[in-house]
Parts: C-alpha cells; structure tokens; sequence
C-alpha cells in the first residue's frame, strides 16, 4: 500500500480495522515496523507517522490518539534511548536483545517514556 509519500505493506489485522473500529478500546496496540530504512536499519518513523493519519482517516481521531504504536524493528542498547524519543514510538517489540544484559537498558528507555 501506499500511505501519502510512504511506500507501505499493510498486513493483517491492520486492513480490518475499519470494519471493527466501533468495538475498538482506548488502549489498543499496534506494532510496526519500516521495511525500508535508512543506511545502517535506522528508524526513519514515516510508518508509525502515516500509520496514525491512517488510522484517524479510516477509523477515528480518537483511536489514532489513543493507540499505542509499538516499534517493531531492530532495538538494543545501542539505539533504543533514540527511539524511544521519537514522537510515534510507545514502546518496543523486543527480539534477541531480550536475551542479553542489554535489555535492561531498553527497560529503562521504555520507563522513561512511559512516565513522561
């Protein structure tokens, strides 16, 4: 799919959204993650961007408020303080760094988004 300049795939359950948003809650969560990123797999945040004007445009304001867009690419030790700073990034989806000591310091990173 496309979403404005964005060159997306939109997999399911995303594509039924719009046939349940009258049943969706205020604390409903996505995962995303670019399939194309910058040089290096950094997070370039035009997903979880047009993914939230997605939602308002096919399911409501109020649920493209609400919902928590979770990053679902790379994140260790190394980057996830960055990502965590980004406007559209409410917390991680965490792989193989959740194996390793590392993963404290993305616990961290995801505490203090969640208390700011």
């Amino acid at each position: 799919g496309n979403f404005a300049n964005a060159e997306v795939v939109v997999s399911l359950p995303y594509v039924f959204l719009p046939l349940v948003k009258s049943k969706l809650r205020s604390d409903f969560y996505v995962a995303a993650q670019n399939c194309w990123v910058k040089k290096g797999g950094a997070f370039t945040g035009e997903v979880h961007d047009e993914l939230r004007k997605w939602l308002a445009k096919n399911v409501s304001d109020d649920v493209a408020a609400t919902t928590r867009i979770i990053y679902g690419g790379s994140v260790n030790g190394g980057n996830c303080k960055e990502l965590g700073g980004q406007a559209d990034v409410d917390g991680f989806l965490v792989g193989g760094a959740s194996l390793k000591l590392e993963f404290i310091d993305i616990i961290k990173a995801a505490e203090v988004k969640k208390s700011a």
